[in-house]
């Protein structure tokens, strides 16, 4: 599976937001290096320089790939995919996107960051309606239960991420059961459900050309 290793701060620095650690884990020496370096990485990096329309564009695009953790050949699939279907051709990439497992499992809470999600899946330690799935790209569809694998250790380890991220806002188009340590997928998510703030029009500017 191919992902990103090199460093996420510089990352985060560059888009200027918070990509990999969103859950409650803000005490995190990582999130006090984004805010005292609120600018982006480099030399020159605090230097003005104008930014052209194409780079404003590119930005977007990066920003997207970054919070889904995909790399651009999986993009550029994603977005063939979301052009191909009917709708708005920027909210059909963000469903599309936002329809990952590991995303799905982060969203739900069982997890703090997208990495650990990821990982999780990797490794097993999740069931998609009583079948074990470890496919982090997998596509979840409206009726599709989450579950961890029925051992003590999975179980625990789940535990303490649901402790950790209590009180966090889950999107609508999913419900969190956190006693049954199950996610449910109620419906396909709507625009309104994407909490990042995407320009996802400058992104459909920038690949369909």
């Amino acid at each position: 599976m191919a992902r990103y290793t090199g460093p996420k701060i510089k990352q985060c620095r560059r888009e200027g937001m918070n990509l990999f650690f969103l859950g409650q884990n803000t005490s995190s020496g990582k999130v006090a290096v984004l805010q005292r370096r609120d600018y982006p990485p480099g030399v020159h990096a605090q230097s003005r320089r104008k930014v052209t329309e194409y780079g404003v564009r590119l930005r977007e695009k990066q920003k997207l790939k970054r919070v889904f953790g995909v790399l651009e050949r999986q993009f550029k699939r994603y977005f063939a995919e979301a052009e191909r279907m009917k709708g708005n051709t920027g909210e059909n990439l963000l469903a599309l996107l936002s329809r990952r497992m590991d995303n799905v499992v982060l969203a739900g809470g069982f997890a703090t960051t997208l990495a650990q999600a990821r990982q999780m899946v990797n490794h097993g330690h999740f069931l998609v309606n009583g079948k074990r799935v470890t496919i982090p790209s997998y596509r979840v569809r409206p009726g599709d239960v989450l579950q961890p694998r029925d051992k003590e250790n999975t179980k625990k380890i789940i535990s303490g991420f649901i402790d950790v991220n209590k009180g966090g806002v889950q999107p609508d188009w999913i419900s969190v059961d956190a006693d049954g340590m199950a996610i449910s997928v109620s419906s396909l998510p709507k625009r309104e459900d994407f909490q990042f703030p995407i320009q996802e029009q400058l992104i459909v500017e920038l690949c369909s050309k």
